[in-house]
């Protein structure tokens, strides 16, 4: 796909541009417009909301026009107000940023993320220009998002977009292998014999075991942890009995 550029309309607080810059570089996105944008003071709340983002996004932001964004780019706004139904297709069909992913993924075109001021958003007359709504699902008794928080959370959604890969380790959870699962289900039949557990009742314990254990997939080192502290309990009840 084309580049993806983010776009703020007249924004009114400093601080949300500086959480905007913030997050798309957290989310692998680093071209910023603004339209009408107010003073960034480079020793402000812009920049001091913006992290590392100060030493790029944020300086290197273009000051362009509406007409620019409709005229250059595929645009999609964002807005927390829909309509229902094609009866009112100002604000109809949106999608939501889950769904706009997939659809931006196949898209060869420039895009323009838009989002519209702190206090009423995007305009009906801004609205009818844009390609495409996209919408944020939240509670109906309060879907309106703080400007920053929409541009955060709408970013996060679209992060596969930009970004190859994250902090976060490719495998994150490795699963026992079998034999040392099938060694703490017999370490467990073991730990039931030492407690004097019902012979009749020690089958099904140990399918219950198998169960919970087969959903929760631990890991080698959990599998270790637990087979250890079974052989303790045993140890010990063992060493009770003795001195009794």
């Amino acid at each position: 796909m084309g580049e993806v550029s983010v776009a703020v309309v007249d924004p009114q607080t400093p601080g949300n541009v500086g959480t905007i810059a913030r997050a798309m570089k957290n989310f692998g996105f680093s071209d910023l417009k603004l339209v009408d944008p107010p003073e960034l003071d480079p020793d402000g709340e812009a920049y001091g909301f913006a992290g590392h983002a100060r030493e790029d996004v944020l300086p290197n932001h273009d000051v362009v026009s509406f007409e620019s964004l409709v005229t250059d780019f595929y645009t999609i706004g964002f807005t927390a107000t829909t309509n229902r139904d094609g009866r009112k297709h100002v604000r109809y069909p949106f999608r939501t940023p889950t769904e706009l992913r997939d659809h931006l993924a196949g898209l060869d075109a420039d895009v323009a993320l838009v989002f519209g001021r702190e206090s009423t958003g995007l305009s009906n007359e801004e609205i009818v220009r844009i390609d495409e709504v996209c919408s944020i699902p939240a509670s109906p008794e309060y879907p309106v998002l703080n400007l920053g928080q929409a541009a955060t959370v709408a970013l996060y959604e679209l992060r596969d977009l930009h970004l190859d890969g994250s902090q976060h380790p490719g495998n994150r959870h490795e699963r026992a292998d079998e034999r040392a699962l099938e060694g703490l289900y017999d370490q467990f039949d073991s730990f039931l014999d030492a407690i004097d557990h019902p012979e009749e009742k020690h089958a099904k314990t140990g399918r219950l075991i198998r169960r919970l254990l087969g959903r929760a997939h631990p890991t080698g080192r959990e599998v270790t942890t637990l087979r250890g502290l079974f052989r303790q309990a045993e140890s010990r009840i063992e060493r009770a009995q003795n001195d009794d």
